[in-house]
């Protein structure tokens, strides 16, 4: 009897940046590799596939025939600390995902081959290459028909995660300043079918759910009338999660959305807020919210407290018309605001972004020791010199104002709020166990300036 060929073992890894370990307290509550699960879900069943993920356990060294690696701007490094094992050993190695896109030349030196854009419309192609030993240097993924997205192989990921990860969009029509979605995924907002989204969420054994979309609610009626319908969709099919989500200050703006959200689950929403004085939002180019305007985040606010869902407000501190005066300013408005979770990261000029290019452009970038520097890129190290302030100002008053809002008590006094203000027990612990998280992450790691 003839023997059947052996399997090709496909290898899919999530690298860490082990500079950042102080902000990696509880692996448990990080964002799954979802990308890897896409990829592992378009492979033919011919292929072996594992996925090794570092926010569990440090790599070790697998056998495989293909490898291949979604790398951070953050992780770089290490994807190509881990791509030179591979490749010294005539393991060809693959780089995608959000870096890969935004700086392919730099990927190309440590990678046998490079991705960018989204993987789904070239991974066939590039398998092929590669069993027909053609493979090429560079693939250029385009945006991917969200109608076609298959359902991710959660069952290769790290079973330590406490929330399930679900996509139900890509794309965002926004243009912000610092953002990177633009690049990656393109203005235009996609669709995922809604039977498709549903049929995951019943395959995904977390009882919690993080939808990772960028915005999940979009900013047009075919957008809301898309999230609805997933929301409808839960509420019928009774499928039991409580999940949380990205939305934009719109939100407010339809509450029937927000009544129905409740219904299906949700318990907290992110709004990226950045700020709360004009002039910095106009310089981030965050038009929703300079549209609503930022004396009504507290009527938005309100309205997903009618519906027992708590708010999360982010912040963003040293922009161009951040003194430091005004950063005492957000402190306080973050300890007094009416958004039940608040969390605050230095500004981070990402490659790719109009941000980074300014600021390329106006030599004001201290880390540029590339690819050596991109490890400080993750939101609390200062890699670039402010406008009116000395980098170290911004660093040292980062530090002694961010445990101001991070005490114990004041959290205590925030789930007393969030409990009368929603009248929901559940949304008051969403909204503790956030900021509890938050700030073990603050405490752990200080805010400092790139060397």
């Amino acid at each position: 009897m003839k023997s059947s060929p052996a399997r090709k073992r496909l290898l899919l890894i999530n690298p860490t940046n082990p500079y950042t370990k102080g902000l990696t307290v509880r692996r448990e509550s990080l964002q799954a590799p979802l990308g890897l699960a896409v990829i592992a879900a378009l492979t033919p069943s011919d292929w072996e596939i594992r996925i090794t993920d570092e926010n569990f356990k440090k790599f070790k060294f697998r056998e495989a025939d293909l490898v291949g690696i979604s790398a951070l701007t953050a992780t770089a490094n290490r994807a190509y600390e881990i791509a030179a094992e591979y490749r010294s050993k005539g393991i060809p190695v693959i780089i995608g995902g959000v870096h890969a896109t935004l700086i392919p030349d730099e990927v190309a030196h440590y990678a046998d081959c490079v991705v960018t854009g989204e993987v789904e419309p070239v991974w066939s192609r590039i398998l092929t290459d590669f069993e027909a030993g053609t493979l090429q240097p560079r693939y250029a993924g385009y945006l991917a028909d969200m109608s076609a997205s298959p359902i991710p192989r959660h069952d290769l990921l790290h079973p330590g995660y406490l929330f399930g990860t679900v996509q139900t969009t890509r794309g965002c029509p926004m243009n912000c300043d610092f953002c990177t979605v633009p690049t990656l995924n393109g203005h235009e907002y996609r669709l995922r079918k809604v039977s498709n989204v549903l049929d995951e969420l019943e395959r995904i054994p977390q009882k919690l759910i993080y939808f990772v979309d960028d915005n999940m609610i979009g900013a047009n009626k075919e957008s809301h009338d898309h999230a609805m319908a997933i929301f409808q969709g839960m509420v019928d099919r009774k499928i039991d999660k409580e999940w949380f989500g990205y939305v934009s200050l719109n939100v407010g703006t339809n509450e029937e959305l927000v009544k129905l959200a409740a219904a299906s689950g949700c318990k907290m929403m992110l709004i990226g807020i950045e700020s709360e004085k004009v002039e910095q939002l106009r310089e981030t180019n965050k038009k929703m919210n300079l549209k609503i305007g930022p004396e009504n985040y507290r009527k938005v606010v309100r309205i997903l407290h009618k519906y027992q869902i708590c708010a999360l407000g982010t912040f963003i501190f040293g922009l161009d018309h951040d003194r430091p005066e005004d950063l005492v300013d957000r402190i306080y408005y973050m300890k007094r605001s009416p958004f039940d979770v608040t969390q605050g990261t230095v500004l981070t000029p990402f490659p790719g972004t109009g941000l980074f290019n300014r600021l390329q452009d106006e030599d004001r970038l201290l880390c540029k020791k590339f690819p050596e520097s991109w490890k400080h890129f993750h939101g609390t190290d200062i890699v670039f010199r402010p406008k009116l302030m000395e980098p170290s100002v911004l660093a040292e008053t980062s530090n002694l104002l961010i445990p101001v809002a991070l005490t114990r008590n004041s959290f205590i006094l925030r789930f007393i709020r969030t409990w009368w203000n929603t009248k929901s027990y559940r949304a008051a612990i969403w909204a503790y166990a956030t900021n509890m998280n938050y700030r073990m992450i603050a405490l752990d790691k200080k805010f400092e300036v790139c060397q």
